[in-house]
């Protein structure tokens, strides 16, 4: 690894997972309009990120990290973009609550529009097209014309990007996110379900709670921490044109940070140690996120993360574990002992969906709900085994009613994912399925502290 890095020198690196474009002239001159465009994200928002990621490293906090797989154009609007918001809100109050601890919020949001590939190509009734890469690249259509790679489509993604940014700014400082408004937060479509009552029982005990501070004379209008919250955007950062021209210089550092998302993470099909993805972000100083599948070795992880952070500043990396529910025990206990071994401060992220999709019995593409839960449950077990902190989760998820994954409280079956199987690349937690699981991890969180935690303060906010 060379010592000198600047925003470009990704290009002298061989890269994975780039689309062909056919025209590298229009391409250029998009990235090139683009670096003009205003940051989407700032320094000081990605600071401020990393120091609460290196409270969760230090086994002080949780982070909740989750979204859509993949970004729709076509599906970009307030309401998707306020539903979304109103289930992670409630996904955070219920760990912070029952599982007292102070959650992180990250979405996978205003910013996740690509997507890797296996196969660069797919082929459908015998012909053979390039594989959807996401709407940043091309369009989900099986035609010739919509399957070709167009960079026009960047500019769209950060359009779109910059809208979601605006409006979730505002959902979260402008009085949404109000821990009074605590009980308008479930959606109309779940009022009858199992979880639905779970979280009202919730919700009443933290009113009641707000409603005695306020019995003994305490001004809640005072403390911020009640009346708005902290929500920070993410993706994979796959297309690496796209980062470099969103890559600017922090003017009260001098630090370069990528402005495209507060976090930015490295997959698992591209963290080659001597290719691009990987030379690109050890330059970025936001925090970033590394993808751990069943191919990572434990050697090569740690040279990873010497490169990635040689400061071992915490806070700085979160390796986001994506093995299946059935070789999280192979896995994961190695990793661990080779990070504990060198000494390296990181945070523990558990990836339940990608290592647990399968194809069902009627065709489509899911993950079973139990699947998802058993990797959760194994990642809390082998960190308590080895004496480390069970960090997070990061999830596909929706604020939308939809029928993707199989099994959850409603016991969605195969035949029912036709009804509503939206997502345009893979299966996501709908909203019930989702505060479901946030249920099921506050009751580990509370285990994982020996079963004495009491509630926090409600002054500790989301």
């Amino acid at each position: 690894m060379s010592e000198r890095w600047t925003p470009d020198s990704w290009r002298a690196r061989p890269v994975k997972q780039i689309p062909d474009y056919p025209d590298a002239k229009a391409l250029a001159d998009v990235e090139a309009q683009l670096a003009t465009f205003p940051p989407l994200v700032f320094a000081g928002e990605a600071r401020n990120l990393k120091k609460a990621l290196a409270r969760v490293a230090a086994g002080e906090a949780f982070l909740l990290q989750g979204g859509d797989c993949s970004e729709s154009f076509a599906e970009h609007g307030a309401n998707n973009i306020r539903d979304f918001f109103r289930v992670f809100l409630q996904m955070a109050v219920v760990l912070t609550y029952a599982g007292a601890v102070p959650v992180v919020k990250i979405g996978r949001i205003a910013g996740q529009f690509a997507k890797p590939r296996s196969s660069p190509t797919e082929k459908l009734n015998g012909i053979e097209l390039p594989s959807y890469r996401g709407d940043i690249v091309n369009d989900i259509a099986f035609t010739a014309e919509a399957r070709t790679p167009d960079p026009q489509r960047q500019l769209m993604a950060y359009r779109q990007s910059a809208a979601t940014l605006n409006l979730l700014r505002a959902f979260a400082t402008g009085g949404f996110a109000n821990l009074g408004s605590v009980h308008q937060w479930m959606l109309g479509f779940l009022k009858d379900s199992q979880q639905s009552r779970r979280y009202k029982e919730l919700a009443d005990r933290i009113s009641d709670a707000l409603n005695f501070m306020r019995a003994c004379g305490l001004d809640l209008e005072g403390h911020p921490e009640l009346r708005s919250t902290d929500v920070y955007t993410s993706h994979e950062a796959l297309l690496l044109g796209y980062e470099q021209a969103f890559t600017r210089v922090d003017s009260t550092t001098g630090d370069w940070y990528a402005t495209s998302g507060h976090m930015i993470w490295i997959g698992d099909r591209t963290r080659q140690l001597d290719h691009g993805h990987v030379e690109y972000f050890r330059g970025i100083k936001n925090p970033i996120g590394l993808k751990c599948g069943p191919s990572l070795k434990p050697d090569e992880l740690v040279r990873l993360i010497d490169v990635l952070n040689p400061d071992n500043e915490p806070g700085r990396l979160t390796l986001i574990n994506r093995f299946g529910a059935d070789k999280v025990g192979d896995h994961l206990p190695q990793l661990i002992r080779a990070v504990k071994r060198e000494g390296k401060v990181v945070v523990w992220s558990c990836d339940p969906m990608h290592g647990n999709t399968i194809t069902s019995t009627t065709g489509y593409k899911t993950r079973p709900f139990d699947r998802i839960l058993s990797e959760v449950k194994s990642f809390f077990t082998v960190h308590a085994a080895e004496g480390t902190h069970a960090g997070g989760v990061h999830l596909e998820m929706t604020g939308q009613d939809v029928t993707e994954c199989i099994g959850g409280a409603r016991a969605i079956t195969d035949e029912d994912l036709n009804d509503r199987y939206h997502t345009v690349c893979d299966p996501r937690l709908n909203a019930e399925q989702s505060i479901d699981m946030a249920f099921l991890i506050a009751e580990l969180l509370k285990a994982e502290r020996g079963g004495k935690a009491k509630p926090m303060p409600v002054a500790a906010g989301l």
